[in-house]
């Protein structure tokens, strides 16, 4: 999982937890039932829409709000996989990587539908449609270990044997 590759969503900045899944669709743990209704407030769009390997990028403060932790969870399950933003709620970054869900902290821009590739250990970002290129902060191996066993869960049953 070094180097993801997909098609962008793009949001403003201080999308809270509470806008990506609202808290009414919080009855269930069901990974797929909270897939179904992420960002639908903030983008009617995106349940309907989203594919496997789609990129979400956004402005500041992604994930800002509760520790509402179905938040990435709801993301992932509806087939994204990356978010990049110029900072994310401190909770919810946590969430994310605990999930296997890469969050990069950088500033690129973006526009629905774009190409962008994503390389973790290098710590580049090219946006393939303009050709702009930014860097951001490599992954360290232990995140990458993380990520690539699906979060910290997986990580740990694996290291545990």
């Amino acid at each position: 999982m070094d180097k993801i590759k997909g098609k962008t969503w793009t949001f403003d900045k201080n999308i809270d937890t509470d806008v990506i899944i609202p808290g009414r669709y919080l009855r269930t743990f069901n990974p797929e039932d909270l897939a179904k209704h992420v960002l639908e407030t903030e983008r009617p769009d995106f349940t309907k829409n989203v594919q496997k390997g789609d990129i979400i990028v956004a402005d500041e403060n992604f994930g800002c709000g509760s520790s509402r932790e179905q938040a990435p969870v709801a993301i992932k399950t509806a087939g994204v996989d990356a978010i990049v933003a110029k900072s994310f709620g401190r909770i919810f970054y946590r969430n994310a990587i605990n999930i296997g869900l890469p969050v990069i902290i950088s500033d690129i821009k973006a526009k629905d539908e774009d190409i962008i590739s994503i390389d973790l250990s290098e710590g580049s970002l090219v946006n393939e449609t303009t050709g702009e290129s930014v860097t951001f902060e490599p992954f360290k191996d232990f995140m990458l270990d993380i990520l690539n066993d699906g979060g910290v869960v997986n990580h740990y049953l694996k290291e545990k044997g």
